[in-house]
């Protein structure tokens, strides 16, 4: 058995900044170099641990870990529809391997994902049906947060169960860095009683929006979010984009000292890096199951505060 280790950044407004970001061609070359040595690592199966921003969970059941047995990825701005290859007898014998080691996953086998999974997996595999590909959905945009020990034994679990097949295992982890996108999606009760309603039911409720209305909301504001970035009328420090918290992160990561992170308070990350910086989660789970595959210590491969994306982008990987 062999992993290779990708975390990265994603964002919406990749796909419809107004202004180009600074180190631009840096971030695309990296996103190439990363698919190029995934090619040739030629994974035999895809652990995606990814998050959702109410595209396919909500809060009338909202798990703190979820497996896919089945996945369609909607079409979200930023996104790409369309379903995964989900082997779903072994994303099952997955499950039944966590359960019998102590971590209670909720399964799906109508999980729809958004774009925290399938920019990621486009951007490194070239689309979404081109690997096998099981999905790990970890609650990152809601309270109540998982501690960050739970998802680092999530990992540990996952990368037990990754050993055992002894195949080439590509982790991938999608989400982060600091960033704050509660201008989208706001806190529970912040928003309009429509908004709210659709965060809560999914379109349930007669008063919630539709789901092509929450679609359109998200592509309307995104456009219009990058005009006010481009306009200076929103700033990095109000997207809470924070470099010093962001290295932090990044030097107890590259460390390999993923245990440090169960003692971190997540509010006051939160407070100091954006709601968004909780998509880490998703770091923590794919660099403990590499860990425990015996990879690597993960190596940044590209950083920057890109204000144009409203996040600070970062990728790292583990051979």
């Amino acid at each position: 058995m062999t992993t290779r280790l990708i975390c990265a950044s994603h964002s919406p407004l990749l796909y419809c900044f107004k202004r180009e970001p600074a180190d631009w061609d840096a971030l695309q070359r990296t996103f190439k170099e990363q698919a190029d040595a995934i090619n040739t690592f030629d994974p035999q199966l895809v652990i995606a641990f990814g998050s959702d921003h109410f595209n396919g969970f909500f809060m009338k059941n909202m798990p703190a870990f979820c497996v896919g047995f089945q996945a369609e990825a909607t079409g979200d701005i930023g996104g790409f529809p369309g379903p995964l290859q989900v082997p779903a007898d072994i994303a099952e014998k997955l499950v039944v391997d966590l359960r019998e080691n102590g971590v209670d996953t909720a399964v799906s086998h109508t999980m729809t994902v958004d774009h925290a999974f399938s920019q990621t997996i486009h951007i490194m595999l070239g689309g979404l049906a081109k690997r096998s590909i099981i999905p790990i959905f970890i609650n990152c945009i809601t309270q109540p947060f998982v501690p960050f020990k739970r998802s680092r034994q999530l990992g540990e679990a996952v990368g037990r169960f990754v050993e055992k097949t002894g195949k080439r295992v590509l982790i991938l982890a999608s989400g982060g860095m600091s960033h704050h996108p509660t201008r989208y999606y706001p806190a529970l009760g912040d928003g309009e009683d429509p908004v709210t309603a659709w965060q809560i039911s999914g379109g349930d409720d007669p008063q919630s929006l539709t789901k092509k209305q929450w679609l359109e909301r998200l592509d309307v504001m995104h456009h219009e979010g990058a005009e006010m970035i481009a306009r200076g009328e929103r700033t990095a420090a109000q997207m809470h984009l924070n470099a010093e918290a962001d290295q932090r992160f990044l030097k107890v990561l590259t460390a390999n000292r993923l245990e440090e992170f169960d003692n971190w308070d997540q509010n006051a990350l939160v407070a100091e890096a954006g709601i968004g910086a909780m998509e880490l989660h998703t770091w923590i789970a794919g660099a403990a199951a590499h860990k425990i595959g015996g990879g690597n210590p993960p190596v940044v491969s590209f950083y920057s505060v890109t204000p144009e994306l409203g996040i600070a982008a970062g990728i790292v990987h583990g051979g």
